[in-house]
């Protein structure tokens, strides 16, 4: 196909605004889509010797990832005939999981059959750009509207292929355009690593002002409470109540007053919500939410919520509600959220359950003075408010990519292609 268009998109670099010409051609006729290929069984062609080459997994990307830089396992030069060798500056997509999200290769590697290598890329589009426009709505509506499959999409080779690519005729642009989100990228990656330093920070500091295994004290205590003597060692039962959950799936309503808090709203920070007009066991103010049940191995189970508002929440089944008393309500959740005395129910095999005797059985240790206990709920609060903060800032610089992304790639609409 290879034809010109005059396109203009919403935002062009002052340089080229008089350079309207643009290029649009199916992804299949600007580079050559194969599948890759998987010899089997895997387990006899891996290898530890390290001048073999690389296989490459799922398992060993994130999806904020741009460039994939390196595998945890690699293969015998036997397997190299029945898979696919890519290269530093192909693209790869998973045909299943990341749906649509391509990644730029900084270095050769095997790839199996859930995956979908871009490769012999045309000279006149830029790899970086090719990456940042896969990325963008345009790509990826056309993706979802074509992916095959119900629950779980799929993508393959020849969906791909019929992607049409519009790019500008000017390479320089194109480079421009990708040098634009790259560095924003960069920006936004910084942001994520001081969010993981604030998230490790947290968690060390934890360890230091609850005792450890074994001990009655902590290592780092508040110096005016040095002299207050061993913390107190008592059962979930001496200092909350127990309920559970009631079940509210006949009251779900779109618009309703109270939000349901099941597993998936607490697993996922209370991001995922479903609504009722119904409060079979309402929350208030101070109570703690817990998940009772999980899958082998999974991040839910004994994960918590803590209650900040009245007449807002109504419990679920499959989650039980802790009322603390004699202790202060913060304190006691920073101690049972993903307790690792509850975390050992789980066998990494069957569906755990959590059961009341379980969860009110869980040992604690609490500061006799109520002051203390707050004093260090207040430290883990401030840095969690931190956390919060950094997530939001993470958040309007994705949107702000996005919408960056709308301007400088033209719809298909809007290039009548």
């Amino acid at each position: 196909m290879n034809k010109k268009k005059e396109i203009v998109p919403k935002l062009r670099f002052p340089e080229f605004k008089n350079n309207e010409f643009w290029l649009y051609d199916f992804l299949g006729c600007l580079s050559t889509v194969l599948r890759g290929g998987s010899p089997r069984p895997i387990d006899e062609y891996l290898t530890s010797d390290t001048n073999s080459m690389n296989w490459l997994k799922i398992g060993d990307i994130n999806k904020e990832d741009k460039y994939i830089t390196k595998t945890s396992e690699r293969v015998k030069k036997q397997a190299l005939d029945k898979t696919r060798v890519v290269h530093s500056g192909d693209l790869i997509m998973s045909n299943s999981m990341s749906f649509g999200r391509p990644y730029l290769l900084k270095i050769s590697t095997c790839i199996h059959d859930g995956w979908i290598a871009i490769t012999e890329i045309n000279s006149n589009v830029n790899k970086e750009y090719l990456y940042y426009y896969i990325l963008s709505d345009i790509s990826q509506i056309y993706f979802m509207q074509s992916a095959a499959g119900g629950g779980i999409k799929n993508l393959n080779a020849e969906i791909i292929k019929k992607l049409i690519v519009l790019y500008p005729e000017n390479i320089i642009e194109q480079q421009k355009i990708a040098d634009c989100l790259s560095s924003l990228d960069e920006l936004i990656d910084t942001e994520r690593r001081k969010l993981k330093a604030l998230e490790k920070y947290k968690k060390g500091l934890m360890q230091k002002l609850f005792p450890a295994e074994g001990k009655t004290l902590p290592e780092w205590r508040f110096p005016e409470f040095k002299h207050c003597g061993n913390w107190e060692q008592v059962t979930l039962t001496k200092v909350a109540f127990y309920e559970n959950g009631k079940a509210h799936e006949n009251y779900i309503e779109e618009y309703g007053k109270y939000i349901v808090v099941n597993s998936k709203f607490i697993a996922t920070d209370g991001e995922v919500t479903k609504h009722s007009n119904t409060a079979n066991l309402l929350a208030k103010r101070g109570d703690i939410l817990m998940v009772l049940s999980d899958v082998p191995n999974g991040r839910a189970l004994a994960k918590c919520y803590f209650v900040d508002e009245n007449d807002k929440y109504t419990v679920n089944q499959r989650i039980c509600r802790l009322r603390p008393y004699d202790i202060d309500s913060l304190f006691l959740f920073y101690y049972v959220n993903r307790n690792k005395y509850f975390l050992d129910f789980d066998d990494g095999v069957k569906q755990t359950n959590l059961k009341k005797s379980d969860v009110l059985a869980c040992p604690l240790l609490k500061p006799k003075e109520k002051r203390e206990q707050q004093k260090i709920a207040d430290c883990l609060s401030e840095i969690d408010t931190m956390i919060t903060e950094q997530l939001k800032k993470i958040e309007r610089l994705e949107t702000h990519k996005k919408g960056l992304m709308q301007g400088l790639f033209p719809s298909l609409e809007e290039a009548d292609v």
